[in-house]
């Protein structure tokens, strides 16, 4: 498993009985997760400093008990990059810690390539990829079908003091923006794509992972450009193995550019501790 273990700026204090506590900046939050099925805490002294907890309800959704003020937003940085954090009805924050791991590995590609690289990032949701490969020197595309996660993307640019640096910004259902981009004519160096399990488009479109993303991917390897640097699934869909996407990429993008296809877990370790959390997975094709 690969760990997000570079933070400074974000820990995570302790987890036990379904919820994480987490540390964001200077700001503790309880947040609920699947994956914590064990009851035991390892430092009960650290949930009496909790900020604000998210409690689910039984009837779907769920909502913040706030047990001292807290800001509407603040930031935290992750080495050059800078993201605002706010906290949302559906108890994201807007940023997936854990995916700095992707995001260190695609700097690194687009740093090393010494040319000019065009990333899509699809299903781009806050940005973070975005901010990560436009740091390292990319021009990037970012499409998403929310207008307030775009939005809140290019405060994200801002923030990290990259507005000078060339990104397209797109709300739009992704299956759609690919296919008008085939017939533009457009080509990309690098794509990412962090699809959810389920969900909707613009339009009312129906996404689910397991029926849509064979097609996705085979889509978007028509966009690829004739020397591409890399493309990168991430998933949290429950139930998917990390072997599944690589699988479809050796199926798809490798049969078309041959190169060194991987796959695996990502995850976050709790401080001062053995235990990680697993937090979704990985399937990379790379040139």
């Amino acid at each position: 498993m690969n760990l997000a273990n570079d933070w400074k700026d974000y820990k995570i204090l302790d987890m036990a009985d379904g919820q994480k506590l987490e540390k964001w900046g200077e700001v503790i939050l309880s947040r609920p997760d699947p994956q914590i099925i064990w009851k035991q805490k390892s430092y009960p002294e650290k949930w009496k400093t909790i900020n604000a907890e998210y409690h689910r309800s039984k009837t779907g959704g769920g909502s913040w008990e706030y047990k001292q003020k807290i800001p509407s937003q603040w930031q935290i940085k992750y080495k050059e990059l800078t993201f605002n954090i706010k906290p949302m009805g559906f108890k994201h924050t807007g940023l997936f810690p854990e995916q700095a791991v992707n995001w260190d590995w695609m700097m690194e590609k687009i740093r090393n390539a010494k040319r000019e690289i065009k990333v899509l990032n699809l299903f781009a949701y806050t940005g973070g990829a975005t901010v990560a490969c436009s740091a390292a020197g990319a021009t990037v595309c970012h499409v998403d079908s929310s207008k307030g996660m775009v939005a809140w993307a290019k405060e994200n640019i801002i923030s990290s003091k990259l507005e000078k640096r060339p990104v397209r910004y797109i709300v739009d259902d992704v299956v759609k923006f690919v296919n008008r981009e085939i017939r533009r004519g457009n080509k990309y160096d690098a794509i990412i794509m962090d699809p959810p399990s389920y969900g909707r488009g613009t339009n009312g479109e129906v996404w689910q992972f397991e029926d849509n993303i064979y097609d996705l991917v085979e889509l978007c390897s028509k966009v690829l450009s004739e020397n591409p640097l890399f493309f990168l699934i991430n998933s949290y869909t429950t139930g998917i193995s990390s072997k599944v996407l690589e699988n479809i990429l050796n199926l798809t993008v490798n049969k078309q550019f041959k190169g060194k296809v991987s796959s695996g877990e990502i995850g976050l370790p709790m401080e001062n501790s053995k235990l990680v959390l697993p937090c979704g997975i990985y399937g990379r094709w790379e040139k």
